[in-house]
């Protein structure tokens, strides 16, 4: 079996204009806006839709659309092949605990071969994990054995990772600012530990933990315990990330459910989190008076004065 094969995210160019970059597409607008931006480049786009994730406005932008179940690998093989698919991204949320969970994994997908193949040290004989960075590696690194390299969906869409420094009015207040370096490297941890990517905290206690539900239920969690009372997501890359998958993302759906939660302030990792439809997530955030501030681990360690004005 060839995904044996272990492959370092790529750090070629990935600007050959004319191109068709193959799209494998989960939920949410950072599918969308991935295939905008390598429609905006000259690229082809030939995308993979996950049925019951992607949106249907993905027909409109992508030059090829077809649309897979999530465990038809051979389906989209075959798809980016036929296309000339030499170089491929994945952007979008599949919903790992619906996807798992809910009755035989095995009877609920059909999975075709080239799935069972790549997955069965995983769901059969139980040899490795099923931990997000050990599934997702065991996919990227399948493509790249059958000719297909898969780039971080940042190296066509830069423009989506936040800059380091506040995305709001509001800033953060002296207990917020000991919250979040308090709660950064718990967060950091939980990371390396490939559990989540967001903690939230309250007067420097560690309230609720992400895990496979996601961080829009972690927040949702968070309101119910603090009462509404304000509290603050801390929301981090992994210290072993890999940008090709699983990068932090927030939303405007973030935003407001964080306000309808209690949730005052949220901290992201600079140059590390992306951050879709922005304009839009900072007019939200002043509208509920949040504070957003990215920083990064250095100078969260090193400025004393990283959240001043």
């Amino acid at each position: 079996m060839n995904s044996a094969i272990h492959s370092s995210p790529p750090t070629g160019n990935t600007s050959q204009s004319g191109s068709t970059v193959g799209l494998i597409a989960g939920w949410g607008r950072f599918p969308i806006l991935v295939a905008e931006s390598l429609k905006r480049q000259n690229h082809r786009v030939a995308c993979a839709a996950i049925r019951g994730h992607a949106c249907e406005s993905l027909n409109d932008i992508c030059d090829e659309v077809r649309w897979f179940g999530v465990a038809k690998m051979g389906g989209q093989l075959r798809f980016f092949r036929r296309h000339g698919v030499q170089r491929m991204t994945m952007a979008g949320k599949l919903f790992k605990a619906d996807l798992m969970f809910q009755g035989s994994v095995w009877l609920r997908h059909l999975p075709d071969l080239f799935c069972i193949r790549t997955m069965a040290p995983h769901f059969i004989t139980r040899r490795k994990d099923t931990r997000d960075d050990t599934l997702l590696t065991a996919v990227t690194d399948a493509y790249l054995a059958r000719g297909i390299e898969v780039c971080p969906a940042t190296d066509f869409a830069p423009e989506l990772l936040v800059k380091q420094g506040h995305h709001s009015t509001q800033r953060l207040n002296n207990k917020q600012q000991a919250d979040v370096r308090f709660g950064w490297t718990i967060a950091k941890q939980m990371g390396g530990l490939d559990i989540g990517q967001s903690i939230t905290v309250k007067d420097q206690t560690v309230v609720a933990v992400e895990a496979v539900e996601g961080t829009d239920a972690c927040i949702e969690r968070s309101g119910k315990l603090c009462g509404k009372r304000g509290f603050t997501l801390i929301k981090v890359a992994k210290p072993q990330q890999d940008m090709r998958f699983d990068v932090p993302t927030i939303g405007p759906q973030t935003i407001e459910l964080l306000a309808a939660a209690g949730g005052e302030c949220i901290v992201i990792e600079a140059d590390k989190t992306i951050v879709v439809d922005q304009d839009e997530v900072t007019r939200i955030a002043n509208a509920h008076r949040i504070a957003i501030v990215a920083v990064n681990d250095a100078e969260l360690a090193e400025n004393e004065n990283i959240f001043a004005a």
